[in-house]
């Protein structure tokens, strides 16, 4: 068997850790690659009986789709099992593109069977509680070839992924989740995710990135491993994801979580406007956004905002008001300037598409883009988008400074003439870690 990894956000991928666990449990002999660091092996492909993709972000299905006809080719004869959150998104087109079988969710076990040569079943997702081995890590390349922690002060940190529960309760309506877990999340262990922590240690992390669709959606479970792994590992920080609800609704454990080690929380903050919040049915409103970060600023903890600014329903004021919040807030260190060119995605089965103010501006399905096209009823929102993003690539390219790319891109997005100042934080710079955060 060979399992590859195309890109999951810079660290040690998961969706080869776990797999490759289950499969050496059951005593089947297999490998990973992650391509986003090592080149394809074209002799493992070739002797490969089964060959499994893992896609659980767009980014990584849009990189496996450029590689399925090479893999074809090289081994017309193997089982190509896609196997991930976009798996089952785009499972007709991927079983029309010449894959052998789709899999997405509580997914492993099954990956297991195929394995062991059954046939391939449904293309639903698997949706069933799993007795979790820890994750195998140590054929995976080293930890100091991923994304590090970058603290304000010029040094930084190994960095290990793991995750305590998989799923989510939520139905945003343009999240890939909801369409696929159906509402339901599934808890790790604590066992486990201390196990795993414990070899990320040893491996020589010095941050934990948990990489939980939402570490909150089981607060009592998230708490008590961060008690549990601070018990053990005083020095360890960590950072999480969370829904801006939840920010609100367990504001009383951000100071402790803050004391446990948490440096900074990934929130989809989405838009600022209410009218977009509402179509995209987040459950949150602006003025819940200005709560939760105002609650993890007393806890001491970062907020890392990420948006998706461009929507059939933004205005261009509406683009203006985030810029400037980000710089009345001081927030402009938090933001990855690519955070604020994203264009609202609609893949195949999103909870969008029965959305009736979306069908006058929607288009056909682009398979190959694994989205649904749509335009924006006003077209100088398009060119806007268009033009943001081509700041931010030039600007990366040209080794501009966030903050400069930021200026840049409030510079078209004003309306009307006048600076737009930030109001800068005292002290280091906030932390980070050195892949910005997307799909």
């Amino acid at each position: 068997m060979l399992l590859l990894s195309c890109y999951e956000l810079g660290h040690q991928p998961l969706g080869l850790a776990l797999p490759l666990a289950f499969l050496a449990n059951a005593g089947i002999e297999a490998r990973g690659i992650d391509l986003a660091l090592d080149p394809l092996d074209e002799d493992a492909v070739r002797g490969a009986d089964f060959v499994g993709i893992s896609v659980p972000m767009h980014t990584a299905l849009r990189t496996a789709l450029e590689l399925l006809p090479r893999l074809r080719a090289l081994n017309p004869r193997a089982h190509l099992s896609f196997y991930g959150l976009y798996a089952t998104l785009n499972a007709e087109f991927l079983l029309s593109s010449g894959a052998s079988s789709v899999l997405s969710c509580e997914l492993e076990e099954e990956l297991v069977s195929l394995a062991r040569g059954a046939a391939p079943g449904s293309t639903s997702p698997i949706l069933r509680r799993l007795r979790f081995p820890q994750p195998a890590r140590k054929d995976l390349p080293s930890l100091d070839r991923y994304a590090r922690l970058e603290l304000g002060d010029g040094t930084s940190r190994k960095v290990g992924a793991v995750e305590t529960t998989r799923g989510c309760l939520h139905l945003c309506r343009h999240c890939p989740i909801p369409p696929v877990y159906q509402g339901r999340f599934f808890v790790i262990p604590r066992e486990t995710v201390l196990n795993d922590v414990r070899q990320l240690v040893d491996a020589g992390a010095g941050h934990i990135d948990f990489a939980d669709p939402d570490f909150l959606n089981g607060p009592g479970h998230g708490l008590a491993l961060a008690r549990a792994i601070h018990s053990e590992f005083p020095p360890l920080t960590f950072n999480f994801t969370a829904k801006i609800e939840h920010l609100v609704k367990h504001r009383r454990i951000l100071g402790e979580l803050a004391d446990l080690g948490c440096l900074f929380v990934v929130s989809a903050v989405e838009s600022l406007s209410d009218r977009v919040l509402r179509e995209l049915d987040k459950g949150h409103d602006r003025d819940a956004v200005l709560e939760a970060h105002r609650a993890l600023r007393e806890a001491g903890i970062s907020l890392r905002p990420t948006f998706v600014p461009f929507t059939p329903w933004t205005t261009r004021e509406d683009y203006e008001d985030l810029f400037h919040w980000i710089a009345t807030e001081g927030l402009v260190g938090h933001v990855d300037a690519v955070q604020l060119t994203l264009r609202l995605l609609i893949p195949p089965g999103s909870l969008l598409l029965g959305n009736e103010s979306l069908k006058p501006v929607l288009g056909e399905l682009d398979p190959h883009a694994l989205t649904y096209r749509w335009t924006h009823p006003d077209p100088e929102m398009d060119r806007l988008q268009r033009a943001a993003a081509g700041v931010v690539e030039e600007g990366l390219a040209g080794g501009r400074s966030n903050h400069a790319i930021f200026h840049d891109l409030a510079g078209l997005a004003r309306k009307r003439p006048g600076a737009i100042e930030e109001v800068v934080a005292t002290g280091v710079s906030p932390p980070r870690l050195t892949e910005a955060w997307f799909c």
